[in-house]
């Protein structure tokens, strides 16, 4: 990937299964790549969800310490999108326009909003374009 890219959640909780090693393999590429280009981005949305599933759902849940080092050395530095009023008006056009739910309709406003030209994701349709946004699932590849 050459072109600056948006991570969505479900990316970095797969980075933490244990189950799906090729998942989770894939997932701590991206995640890696994304950190070394500083070509991969996420929004304050991403981090907020990715805290409640690794304190809530995970197997073994995170402890706060270990989770407050993940933030620091990965989700913080990749945070370029602050959802703001901005975002959430386009999420509604979105929302409207294409009927994802509203959350999803922020991811794909934030990553609008940093100028990506793809958006990882596997909670989407592949290859869908919005904007000049194009929707890639790692996981089908």
């Amino acid at each position: 990937m050459k072109d600056k890219f948006f991570i969505d959640t479900n990316i970095f909780v797969y980075s933490f299964n244990q189950k799906d090693t090729d998942k989770k393999r894939k997932s701590q590429e991206i995640i890696k790549k994304a950190l070394e280009t500083r070509q991969g981005c996420i929004s304050t949305q991403v981090i907020q969800e990715f805290v409640n599933v690794a304190t809530r759902k995970f197997k073994t849940p995170m402890k706060i310490s270990d989770l407050n080092l993940y933030l620091h050395e990965v989700l913080f530095p990749l945070c370029t999108a602050f959802v703001n009023f901005d975002i959430i008006e386009k999420a509604l056009k979105i929302h409207d326009k294409y009927k994802f739910s509203y959350y999803d309709s922020t991811i794909i406003s934030a990553a609008l909003f940093t100028s990506s030209k793809i958006l990882i994701s596997e909670d989407f349709n592949e290859n869908q374009k919005i904007e000049n946004l194009t929707i890639l699932n790692p996981f089908t590849v």
